[in-house]
């Protein structure tokens, strides 16, 4: 079963709102956490062939085992995914808002300073709900990094033909997961076949290309074709906005873990949970800045939410689906080693043979060599006890990262659960058997023998502590 469960009550959701500069620390002490959930048990054991699993998850837990280990893991790789996350949504917005359709983006990697000292929506003092106690401008991290990368301070063009920068092509590479397995719920993605949304693209390119006779001539003998890049500005809105609110989330727990404050895997899953509630309603946008002006090629008054409109279809899309990657492994389509359906998808970090997946230019791999440049000291030292060597550290990297992807899912999973059924301490028997049912269904993912998806899933692995 896929996380395609949108059109259920949608308006339960709408009870949770905070108003504009509330602190999310706040909510993290006041809301009622799901950890260590202790009823008298009111079901049989499950007989599903990751029962435990499931009582984890009836428990309060994740997927995720809780060990000190793991939690040093999660929260290490949250931090040091957050930095260059940081880079990614600005960078996101900027091509959407600013390049737009540019026929030559030969700088749409350089990031002016006006986006790196945009303010984030959910840090700063400023914020509307204030997640992560940090500034809400570039993180000191990565402002440190673009001077100087890996080797020192440099011009940008340089710094960008030596490839001595943050990978922007791993966030192009989840965006273009998104736009391809299109149709994965919600009313965003509709809405980009909608005539409204073809006459709101019509206006920005016609003003963007103004006073450029060749191309608003290629426009009108292809428009189709200007329309579907117009598209995929819109996905690369909607994936900015997605990690704007994440980055601050993850520097968050990075913060709480440092202090004392998270010290068990349910407890960061459960802050997850509550920040997932807590943005649910951040509304989902494009809009193109042409010549001082504002077109809104899709108005915040449509009312597309975050959760169901970017959440839910980044999980879907790049944490189960993606694509085979190039240059990894051979597959015999007639054979049908590929899925006939994109549904049946299963290509993602959850899947992820990290061995083979870490190879110079593949996506995830990108994403490892970013994030080694901002790993806290701890887990440097835990890699240090268990890599052969610094050549082994990215593929350590992708398995810790596969790891917090597993806690990040099962809130997802559990956001849902508290959406769309019961609580986890309800005293129904048939509430507490829907809720399973509902476990159990989305732990089938990992089963299902077709494809090789069963031997494929790293649920199994994950379960043992030396899956290195």
């Amino acid at each position: 079963m896929r996380l395609k469960i949108y059109p259920l009550r949608r308006d339960k959701l709408r009870l949770k709102t905070y108003p504009p500069r509330r602190d999310l620390s706040r909510l993290y002490k006041f809301t009622i956490t799901m950890t260590a959930i202790k009823t008298a048990i009111k079901l049989p054991p499950s007989n599903h062939e990751f029962a435990e699993v499931i009582h984890r998850l009836e428990a309060g837990g994740a997927m995720l085992p809780d060990t000190p280990e793991n939690l040093m893991q999660i929260i290490g790789l949250y931090k040091a995914y957050a930095v260059p996350m940081d880079f990614y949504w600005r960078d996101l917005l900027y091509i959407a808002e600013r390049e737009f359709l540019n026929p030559l983006p030969f700088f749409k990697y350089f990031l002016p300073k006006e986006y790196l000292e945009l303010h984030n929506h959910y840090a700063g003092d400023d914020a509307d709900l204030r997640i992560w106690r940090g500034e809400a401008t570039a993180h000191p991290e990565l402002l440190a990094f673009i001077e100087k990368g890996e080797t020192f301070k440099m011009p940008k063009l340089l710094h960008h033909l030596f490839h001595d920068r943050i990978n922007m092509e791993f966030a192009e590479a989840c965006m273009r997961a998104m736009l391809w397995h299109r149709g994965m719920g919600g009313q965003f993605d509709p809405y980009l076949d909608s005539e409204e949304y073809k006459a709101n693209a019509d206006r920005a390119i016609k003003a963007y290309f103004q006073g450029n006779p060749v191309m608003l001539g290629l426009y009108k003998l292809f428009p189709d074709m200007f329309l579907e890049q117009c598209r995929q500005m819109s996905y690369y809105a909607n994936l900015g906005l997605f990690w704007e609110i994440m980055a601050p989330v993850f520097f968050e727990m990075s913060d709480l873990y440092d202090e004392g404050k998270i010290s068990s895997v349910p407890e960061a899953m459960s802050f997850l949970v509550n920040g997932i509630f807590a943005i649910a309603g951040r509304p989902i946008y494009h809009h193109v800045y042409i010549r001082g002006e504002c077109y809104e090629i899709i108005p915040k008054s449509k009312g597309f939410m975050w959760l169901y409109e970017a959440a839910l279809p980044y999980v879907e899309a790049v944490f189960y689906r993606t694509a085979p990657f190039r240059g990894t492994k051979s597959y015999n389509a007639q054979a049908r080693q590929v899925p006939e359906d994109q549904k049946d998808f299963h290509y993602g970090i959850l899947y992820a043979d990290v061995f083979p997946v870490g190879t110079a230019g593949i996506p995830p791999t990108l994403l490892m060599q970013d994030m080694l440049h901002f790993l806290p000291p701890y887990l440097v030292d835990y890699y240090s006890q268990h890599c052969r060597g610094e050549e082994d550290m990215l593929i350590q990297l992708g398995v810790s990262f596969q790891r917090s992807m597993y806690c990040v899912t099962s809130a997802v999973i559990q956001a849902l659960r508290a959406a769309l059924l019961y609580p986890l301490d309800d005293p129904n028997p048939k509430h507490l058997q829907a809720n399973r049912d509902f476990f159990e269904m989305q732990l089938n993912r990992f089963t299902r023998p077709e494809y090789n998806i069963r031997d494929a899933a790293r649920l199994g692995s994950i379960q043992k502590q030396d899956y290195r």
